[in-house]
């Protein structure tokens, strides 16, 4: 089938809070080299929900491990200049419990927990906007 219409890529980024802190990864790769952002990464088409991507990237950035029961969408976010890349609609989960201790691995130089009172007001893409909105939602639950 021929294809009509160009598409932007999807990721799935997800939101891990332990004791009044969120998790974060610094960026080992441009873009944002070096910036903290929430975990996450690309879906594999054709292969995988946006759940499972969370949890894969979950596990790839951090090792922690979450179950997609314990996943709740929080938001999605689509401009299309958030990624520097390409046009990419994030999906924004929150992970209600994860297993494991966090160590830094594949895209992640290293991770990092920031109380909540002190989230960087510069994160990668458009975190900091995620961040918010998790803070809102929280407050609700």
């Amino acid at each position: 089938m021929a294809k009509e219409y160009e598409n932007p890529a999807a990721t799935a980024t997800i939101v891990v809070e332990r004791d009044n802190k969120i998790l974060f990864i610094r960026r080992k790769h441009a873009p944002y080299q070096g910036r903290l952002a929430l975990p996450g990464g690309f879906l594999n088409y054709k292969k995988e929900t946006l759940e499972r991507a969370a949890q894969r990237e979950l596990c790839e950035e951090t090792k922690l491990r979450a179950n997609q029961k314990d996943l709740y969408l929080l938001c999605v976010n689509s401009s299309p200049r958030r990624d520097p890349r390409d046009h990419v609609i994030d999906h924004v989960y929150v992970a209600l419990a994860t297993r494991g201790e966090p160590h830094a691995r594949d895209d992640a130089a290293e991770y990092v927990w920031k109380d909540i009172s002190e989230i960087p007001k510069r994160l990668a893409f458009d975190h900091n906007k995620a961040v918010r909105k998790y803070l809102v939602w929280r407050e609700s639950n």
